[in-house]
C-alpha cells in the first residue's frame, strides 16, 4: 500500500477556544487513536490535500514532534457550507494487527456485452477490506473483457491473498445489463425482416395471404 508522510505539532491544550483558533490560521485538529494513549496534533490544511482529495488509500507515516507514528485516515470531517476540513480521526497501525479499510476498486478492459450494446453496471467502486498492512493492496483490480450481457462479477469471484472481504459474498461488483434501445432496435430489425419476407411468400390476386404474428421481446 501506498505511503504519505505528513510532519504535525502535538496539541496540549484541547478546548474549543484553542480548537477555534487553530481552524482560524487554517490548521486542521486531529485525534490519533489505536495505540497505547491517544494523541492529539495538528497540521496545516494544505499538508492533508494529497491524503485527502484523492481516491487512493495511504499509509500515513506521522511525525509527531519527531516521533513517527503509522496510522490510516478512519474518519473526516468536513464544514457543512465552506468544505474545509474541521477535523480528521487517524488510526495507528502495526505490522502484526489486521486493520480495515476500504480500498477502490479499478477496471481494465473494455466488457463484451458493452461492444454488444449492453450497458455497464459499476454497483462497488470500494470494497472494505481486512487484512494486515503488507497485505493490503492500492486497489483491487478486475478485468472485464469476458462479461457479456445479464453477466456480473460478485465478491465472493474475487480474490485478494492475505485479505478478506466484509461486503457480502453475494453482492454485485460490476456487470452488464440489457440495454432497452438495444432491444428495440433488434425488434424493429427483426419486423422488417418479416415483412420482407411475407411480400415475397405473397400469393397470386384473389388468394388469402398467410398471417405471422412475431412476439417482441420483453426487456427484463
Amino acid at each position: 500500500m501506498k505511503s504519505l508522510a505528513i510532519s504535525v505539532k502535538s496539541r496540549e491544550n484541547v478546548g474549543k477556544s484553542n480548537t477555534r483558533a487553530l481552524r482560524n490560521q487554517g490548521n486542521v485538529p486531529c485525534v490519533l487513536y489505536g495505540g497505547e494513549k491517544q494523541v492529539c496534533f495538528y497540521a496545516h490544511e494544505n499538508d492533508f490535500r494529497k491524503l485527502v482529495y484523492t481516491p487512493d488509500v495511504f499509509i500515513v507515516e506521522l511525525n509527531i514532534d519527531g516521533e513517527i507514528k503509522k496510522a490510516i485516515m478512519q474518519d473526516i470531517q468536513f464544514h457543512p457550507v465552506t468544505d474545509k476540513i474541521l477535523h480528521i480521526d487517524f488510526l495507528e497501525v502495526f505490522n502484526d494487527k489486521k486493520v480495515t479499510v476500504s480500498i477502490p476498486v479499478v477496471l481494465h478492459g473494455l466488457a463484451i456485452g458493452v461492444r454488444n450494446g449492453g450497458n455497464l453496471m459499476f454497483r462497488r467502486r470500494k470494497i472494505i477490506t481486512r487484512g494486515l498492512v503488507e497485505n493490503l493492496p492500492d486497489v483491487i483490480e478486475i478485468n472485464i473483457d469476458d462479461i457479456n450481457i445479464g453477466q456480473f462479477i460478485y465478491i465472493k469471484d474475487i480474490e485478494v491473498e492475505g485479505c478478506e472481504f466484509l461486503a457480502p459474498a453475494s453482492s454485485v461488483v460490476v456487470g452488464v445489463k440489457t440495454s432497452r434501445a438495444a432491444i428495440e432496435e433488434e425488434t424493429e430489425e427483426e419486423e422488417g425482416e418479416e415483412g420482407e419476407e411475407g411480400a415475397e411468400s405473397a400469393p397470386s390476386e384473389g388468394g388469402d395471404s398467410p398471417t405471422e404474428t412475431a412476439e417482441a421481446p420483453v426487456a427484463e
